[in-house]
């Protein structure tokens, strides 16, 4: 990166900024990705002494950053980057000064830098700090800004968000971050599938028998009380971060990969996603909300303890989708994601088809399909399960076999931060891992018919212990096809 820019985080001594962004950004000083001369300014409605909120800032970078990575050895230069704001942003106060001076003395010095507006704050203040931003001169050719989810709470807020903010930046200047697209497994979902002639005539309903995308959370509330009570499992989880991967997995090869053609793409898989509607509702999805139980050994509360009144709100969602296109036609799609499940877990399983005739006699050689498992989280890595011989035996016996790609065995000393590399495609302008205002509202508008069934029927979430994997339905939903969940091995039942 060589060209110099201004990074304004508004939030920016919130929550988000010191756990993601500034580690994000501090790994990029290190890595020797920002310029020289560029500039962070971190804008916060209170702010203490320079010294003690820059001893706080390296205190949470202390907390954040991985073994081996040291948050004093290229402290020197980071700390001469920041730049502390105090104002509140919704009143026109003199606080606005310490921001617009210093970027446009800059403008006026240099000519117009590359200036990059990221709003961490409630989606609620968007259209505020663009209006903001507009009346000061501070928004220029080269400005973008970077909006942070949930943005809106359906499709009609979330387009009345996206039209507030349009009013002030082109589409092709608004980045709508998911952090799960800037992870190295998701690029390399990318490559596996398009750069490997083994893989890409396969991936198809020829071949293929069906699909999960699995989000599993060990971690309760976590202090989001009155923002998931408000937005639920199916809000913060399925109208995003599934939804995007499955446009990844699912979409046609892009002419180039290059942003304007991916996201042509993505927008077909979501055209193409069949909706869910009337008594389909009732037998393709589950919700849950967990109740008591043990987590690694610990007694946990369930969520009404949790949250301290009756809710309705599901912390638990599983789907069944298909998408009608020749690729997938008949291929079944799981979605599965929840809170205070048994282990803390993100992949996709592309599950292949049998085999049609089977060479190999006897029951020591009854074959298992191939298994294709690409890992998010908390590990990295893709796994292809195999029939192989088993060794030293002389008759013919078969087991499945893993060949394992572990990217922190096999990338050594690489600490994977997927905001580090969405902060500096920003900075590049490159929107090729961000979503597109018509990838939303598709999104929003497959995932708010199901949200309305629900509330119209009076579906009950379900309950299942803390610790499970979740509700018996999920499991009953893909046994019903004569399937299972990848990782379900052993899972307590649900019971309310």
């Amino acid at each position: 990166m060589t060209h110099d820019f201004d990074m304004v985080i508004f939030g920016g001594l919130g929550d988000l900024s010191l756990r993601k962004l500034l580690p994000a950004l501090y790994r990029s000083e290190v890595a020797g990705h920002l310029p020289r001369n560029g500039r962070i300014f971190l804008i916060s409605r209170a702010l203490g002494e320079r010294e003690e909120e820059l001893t706080r800032i390296q205190e949470w970078l202390t907390n954040q950053l991985k073994s081996g990575e040291s948050p004093t050895s290229h402290w020197p230069e980071f700390e001469q980057r920041l730049h502390l704001c105090a104002f509140d942003v919704t009143e026109d106060g003199e606080g606005w000064a310490d921001l617009e001076q210093p970027l446009l003395e800059v403008d006026a010095a240099e000519g117009k830098r590359d200036r990059v507006f990221y709003l961490a704050m409630p989606p609620s203040l968007y259209g505020t700090i663009c209006e903001q931003l507009s009346g000061r001169g501070l928004i220029n050719e080269t400005s973008r800004v970077v909006l942070e989810k949930p943005l809106g709470y359906d499709r009609t807020t979330a387009n009345e968000i996206n039209a507030q903010v349009a009013k002030y930046f082109p589409e092709n200047s608004i980045f709508r971050i998911d952090h799960y697209l800037g992870k190295e497994t998701v690029q390399n979902l990318l490559a596996l599938r398009f750069a490997n002639i083994m893989f890409e005539p396969l991936w198809n309903g020829n071949y293929i028998d069906h699909v999960q995308i699995s989000l599993s959370e060990e971690v309760g509330l976590e202090g989001r009380t009155a923002f998931y009570d408000q937005a639920g499992a199916m809000r913060d989880m399925i109208q995003n971060h599934l939804l995007q991967l499955l446009c990844l997995v699912a979409m046609e090869p892009p002419h180039k990969l290059q942003a304007d053609n991916i996201r042509t793409e993505k927008l077909k898989v979501l055209q193409a996603l069949r909706p869910l509607q009337g008594y389909e509702v009732q037998s393709h999805t589950v919700r849950g909300q967990y109740v008591d139980g043990m987590m690694h050994g610990k007694a946990v509360p369930g969520y009404l303890d949790e949250l301290g009144k009756d809710s309705q709100t599901e912390t638990f969602v599983a789907i069944k989708a298909h998408i009608d296109n020749w690729r997938w036609s008949g291929v079944p799609f799981y979605f599965r994601t929840g809170k205070r499940l048994r282990q803390r877990c993100a992949e996709i399983v592309i599950q292949f088809k049998s085999l049609t005739h089977n060479v190999f006699d006897g029951a020591s050689t009854q074959l298992s399909a191939n298994r294709l498992v690409i890992r998010l989280q908390p590990d990295e890595g893709i796994e292809m399960t195999v029939m192989a011989k088993e060794l030293n035996q002389l008759d013919m016996r078969l087991q499945e076999v893993p060949l394992n790609l572990n990217f922190a065995e096999t990338f050594q000393n690489i600490h994977s931060d997927s905001y580090q590399r969405l902060l500096l495609n920003v900075i590049d302008n490159d929107l090729s891992l961000f979503a597109h205002r018509d990838e939303a509202d598709l999104a929003w508008a497959w995932v708010d018919p199901i949200i309305n069934a629900w509330n119209k029927c009076g579906t009950p979430v379900q309950a299942y212990e803390a610790g499970s994997w979740g509700p018996d339905a999920s499991a009953a939903l893909l046994h019903s096809d004569k399937r299972a969940w990848h990782n379900n091995g052993g899972s307590k039942r649900g019971k309310r």
